[in-house]
């Protein structure tokens, strides 16, 4: 018993409230490989096993049912133990993920107002809009659109945006205009969700081509690959706007329209904690990062888009 952990024992919540190891991957929002690999170890350290699974179902064991209450139980007197502790002393966190940027400022912005724990789990905007919707998460900085905010309960400020440009082969590094560049749409609509929107409405509304890859290389070493194939620059995501490039490969600005990437700070409309309303007001800026500019373009949907 030594070695379970209260972790282990949400996972098996979940799998038992879903009876699919998929959806309760999806849910817990880590790989399927992962949930299963957990589970076992669990049912290792327990010395039961919990469910009876085959490629199409899964069902609790006698055992998995008879430790399911206990298990919920322990986990509402941890969680009771949690805000004990954090009352006592006197600093809840306000708990805030990423996706892959924060803003510059954000410990001297938010020091006198709240203690702001950044989630280490790193997750695409999807996902971290969900996470706040649903609890595990107070706020987050992520990409989400007006019917994104609706449909969870959210609220969304500015607080960044980043002008993408396009990465190409050669010496040149001048403007290429937007209908000139390739961007990239990945078959792994989990990882890439709120990428493939933008990168499809940037398509439809510029006459950037499309082109679908399957190997994730909306970014990194892959990333580069699909540039030197291509016979096009090809538009960078915000995940690689700080990486180095390559030696044979330039950067060039995009223009006609200039194409720009908005970072929202979401928190749930029904927040009413002092602390986490607190952090917002202190992380919201004046001014519009150059969105709002004449040639700027953001994708239909983008709630900061100008009427």
């Amino acid at each position: 018993m030594t070695g379970v952990e209260l972790r282990q024992l949400r996972y098996f919540v979940a799998v038992a409230e879903e009876l699919n190891f998929g959806r309760a991957a999806e849910r817990l929002l880590i790989a399927g490989p992962s949930l299963s690999q957990q589970i076992k170890a669990l049912e290792r350290d327990l010395g039961v096993r919990l469910f009876d699974r085959d490629r199409r179902s899964v069902a609790l064991t006698a055992a998995g049912s008879a430790l399911l209450p206990h298990t919920r139980a322990l986990l509402e007197r941890a969680d009771d133990l949690q805000h004990r502790a954090r009352r006592l002393s006197g600093s809840e966190p306000v708990r805030l993920g990423y996706v892959n940027w924060l803003p510059p400022d954000l410990a001297a912005r938010t020091a006198a107002v709240a203690q702001v724990h950044v989630d280490a789990w790193v997750a695409p905007s999807h996902a971290q809009a969900a996470r706040v919707a649903e609890g595990s998460l107070d706020l987050a900085v992520c990409w989400v659109r007006t019917e994104d905010l609706d449909a969870r309960g959210l609220s969304a400020r500015l607080v960044g945006a980043d002008r993408l440009y396009a990465v190409a082969r050669g010496d040149a590094t001048g403007p290429v205009r937007a209908a000139d560049t390739v961007v990239l749409v990945d078959d792994d609509a989990t990882s890439w969700s709120s990428w493939n929107v933008y990168a499809e409405a940037l398509a439809r509304d510029t006459g950037a081509r499309a082109m679908r890859v399957s190997d994730g290389g909306v970014t990194g070493p892959a990333f580069f690959d699909h540039v030197r194939r291509s016979g096009r620059p090809v538009v960078n995501s915000p995940k690689g706007q700080t990486a180095s490039l390559p030696a044979d490969l330039v950067r060039r600005p995009v223009v006609g329209p200039e194409i720009h990437w908005t970072w929202s700070l979401v928190w749930r409309r029904d927040e009413v904690r002092a602390a986490v309303l607190d952090v917002v007001e202190a992380l919201s800026v004046d001014g519009d990062f150059g969105i709002h500019g004449p040639d700027a373009w953001l994708p239909e949907g983008d709630p900061h888009r100008a009427p």
